[in-house]
């Protein structure tokens, strides 16, 4: 929200309130307090009346500082809140001379002067960023002068702006389809359901990263506005409405750092088990279908060759008007729960389509209402309306009742052999209702998404075990990211939406969220077999991967034969590749760094990558450049070092743009310098023993380095490590194993040395 009217002056009607200096100060071992005037006192007189604000000052967790301000301090806060962990005691350090208050978190620190009250965040010896003048106040939009202000809450807000300096991008604010760097946008945090090619989003986080290396959340579930270098643009400015604002600063000093401690403190992403890696298939949504069209589908990708892991009935395996009865059309599927176990004995697993609300069709809508399981309008009725569904209700997930209720409904599919939910809907949440807990209709708009997903993912977890819990998530907010996976939602079906996507899924992995998937071929309409093609490819090497649409189906012979060679070839690919992926996964669900990462993420000190949003890194050691063009055509660029591609072996030059054609079997899928990238022994199947038969390919190592790797079972254990040093010409291989495997050196003419377990050789 914009405030100003150019560098000096409000807007009309608006005023501003900002600490003109520290007035009182306490300090405590784990808090800092400070009341800061809105105009300097002179004297005894300038002390009654007038806008103060309190600062307070505590570190969470080490290398974090939370700043609170307040005005009105009498002000009830309502839920809800989000979910935040690890916060702990005596993380701060503070210390006072006559004309500053100093905080520190471990190498993190604010300096607060005491005349202005301005704020110097530093690490170390260098500021990273400052707020001073009316950076930080309290405002006005409909100011008449203290006399005639009523004291009321409404048109007031309170906001911040923190400096960026020469050459600073931001990233992040979670999943944004408009340019990649977020400098020059403005942007609301504000869950809508707008498709991929508007500035709306699915999944807004309050959060944003700078390649200086901090973070900011800011600890709000309701709108969050940020003007990101727009209303002034050396800042950054977030604002919310209300009395009081709630941040937090994270030091890196490198982004992933700020990713690890963000997400220390929302929650590290899920772990997803290993089949979910694999191949999803959908019906598509308004597409006719029943068992024997299944089964077409099915049968179809096995007679091919295409390994296939999951298959997905999208909304109409229930009965129309019905949505959600969480019961099988019967004209359609009279016998669900034997075409389930007939598909599990093809290897498959199960997803189905849910979402949070009860159309006036379904036979539980009067459970619901019975119940009082639904969200309420302010005089009690049901809070129902006909977008979506008609005479649709939405279940109320701050009742414990209703969610024991939701949960059984989803028991029963799974007694019947699912396996997972497709979690879509949860983002038109209304703002004028009540909630069984009293909660604040606004705070929950967003934050009705992270109890919806909440809800099913516990219960598929309590059902089947931790290890199993997955979804396939549209809407999000911070904290999301416990409940993997999440996919990009509605786009449309061409390179431009591809390209969407794309910069979508980045936006959010530098949001605090691992795994990301997207509709492959594009959702509405149907893409030529040129665009279906190029997408498979992408598809195939993002870290979830799902052929999905809204009136077509997509499997790949319905586009031509060429696809089904696309198809199976990258499916295959990604199959062998699961021995590096999953180690990937793991370190990403134990550390926040995602596993499919943008390159200033993994390349921060490079002077090109900061643009760089139409290529990605896949885990710690592939890259992946996506073909968005008819001409097949690939545009990439090579940070510094030698970089080798994994389809042919070739040996490019790192710091260079190329341009180059690949026909529709080929992506430019390159191998960092000095990486070992585990490939297992099986492309049919996502899940096997992965240290059985696995190739460790080292790809040019230099002299005097040395590079490792593991492998991890499903058990999330380690089965298998190699350690490979080079002196010279010569290298070293050690490895530990109980298992049979091989390791080839690419750049030294794919030379293979041979294991039948442990041991070390040197060649």
């Amino acid at each position: 929200m914009k405030f100003s009217n150019g560098c000096w002056l409000q807007k009309e009607g608006t005023a501003c309130f900002a600490p003109a200096e520290v007035y009182f100060s306490k300090i405590e071992e784990n808090k800092v307090t400070i009341t800061a005037p809105t105009s300097h006192i002179n004297h005894r007189g300038d002390t009654l009346g007038g806008v103060n604000l309190t600062i307070e000052i505590s570190a969470p967790m080490p290398e974090v500082l939370r700043i609170q301000t307040s005005h009105y301090r009498g002000v009830v806060k309502k839920a809800p809140s989000f979910d935040l962990a690890n916060m702990t005691d005596g993380n701060l350090k503070t210390e006072e001379t006559e004309d500053a208050i100093i905080c520190r978190s471990g190498n993190l620190s604010i300096v607060i002067d005491k005349p202005s009250c301005s704020m110097r965040f530093m690490r170390g010896d260098e500021l990273i960023t400052e707020m001073k003048g009316r950076d930080l106040a309290y405002m006005k939009t409909d100011w008449k002068g203290l006399p005639y202000d009523d004291g009321g809450l409404h048109d007031t807000y309170m906001r911040a702006q923190l400096a960026i300096g020469v050459s600073e991008y931001i990233y992040g604010t979670g999943e944004r389809f408009t340019p990649f760097i977020k400098n020059g946008q403005s942007i609301d945090i504000w869950n809508e359901d707008g498709g991929t090619s508007t500035e709306q989003s699915y999944k807004n986080i309050p959060f944003y990263i700078s390649n200086k290396g901090y973070g900011v959340f800011v600890n709000h579930p309701e709108k969050v506005s940020f003007e990101i270098a727009t209303e002034m643009v050396t800042k950054v400015e977030f604002s919310v409405p209300g009395e009081s604002l709630d941040f937090f600063l994270f030091n890196g000093p490198t982004m992933k750092e700020v990713l690890m401690r963000y997400t220390d403190l929302t929650g590290k992403p899920g772990m997803p088990a290993p089949w979910t890696f694999g191949l999803w298939l959908s019906t598509s949504f308004t597409t006719n279908y029943d068992e024997k069209t299944v089964n077409e589908f099915v049968d179809g990708m096995q007679e091919r060759d295409i390994p296939l892991k999951v298959f997905h009935f999208d909304c109409f395996w229930m009965k129309d008007f019905a949505w959600c009865d969480f019961t099988w059309d019967a004209r359609v599927f009279p016998d669900p729960k034997g075409m389930l176990a007939r598909l599990k004995e093809k290897g498959l697993k199960i997803c189905v389509w849910i979402n949070p609300y009860i159309g006036q069709e379904s036979v539980l809508f009067d459970e619901g209402v019975e119940g009082g399981y639904f969200i309420k309008r302010p005089n009690g009725d049901v809070w129902q309306w006909d977008m979506w569904q008609p005479g649709m209700a939405i279940v109320d997930f701050t009742n414990p009742e209703a969610c024991k209720w939701y949960a059984s409904k989803l028991d029963a599919l799974m007694d019947m052999g699912v396996d997972c939910f497709k979690t879509d809907f949860g983002e038109r949440i209304p703002t004028e209702c009540t909630y069984f807990d009293g909660s604040d209709p606004v705070k929950m708009h967003n934050y009705y998404t992270y109890l919806y997903n909440k809800v099913v993912y516990e219960t598929i977890a309590k059902k089947k075990g931790e290890k199993e819990a997955i979804l396939f998530a549209r809407s999000a907010t911070a904290g999301g990211q416990k409940f993997p996976v999440h996919w990009g939602g509605d786009c449309w079906s061409d390179y431009v939406s591809m390209e969407e996507s794309l910069r979508g899924g980045l936006s959010l992995t530098m949001s605090g969220f691992g795994f990301w998937s997207h509709d492959i071929g594009g959702f509405e309409d149907k893409s030529t077999p040129d665009v279906y093609k190029r997408w498979c490819a992408f598809g195939l090497l993002s870290t979830h991967s799902r052929l999905h649409g809204s009136s077509s189906y997509r499997v790949p012979w319905n586009y031509d034969e060429e696809s089904v060679d696309v198809v199976r070839r990258f499916a295959k690919l990604k199959a062998s590749l699961m021995p590096y992926l999953y180690r990937n996964a793991i370190e990403t669900h134990e550390t926040g760094v995602p596993m499919m990462r943008s390159m200033v993420l993994e390349f921060e000190k490079d002077k090109t990558v900061p643009y760089v949003d139409k290529q990605y890194m896949l885990g710690d050691s592939l890259m992946v450049a996506p073909i968005f063009n008819e001409k097949g055509i690939a545009s990439y660029y090579l940070p510094e070092g030698r970089w080798t591609s994994v389809l042919t072996g070739e040996e490019k030059e790192g710091g260079k743009w190329y341009e180059e054609y690949h026909d529709y079997l080929s992506i430019p899928l390159f191998a960092r310098e000095g990486s070992v990238v585990a490939f297992g022994a099986c492309e049919s199947n996502c899940e096997y023993d992965y240290a059985d038969g696995v190739t460790y390919r080292v790809y040019a190592l230099t002299d005097g380095q040395t590079a490792e790797s593991e492998v991890y079972s499903a058990d999330n254990e380690v089965s298998s490590s190699i350690t490979v040093s080079r002196s010279g010409d010569s290298y070293t291989v050690k490895v530990v194993s109980d298992k049979p495997c091989k390791v080839e050196l690419v750049n030294t003419g794919k030379q293979i040395i041979e294991f039948s377990g442990s041991g070390e050789q040197t060649v």
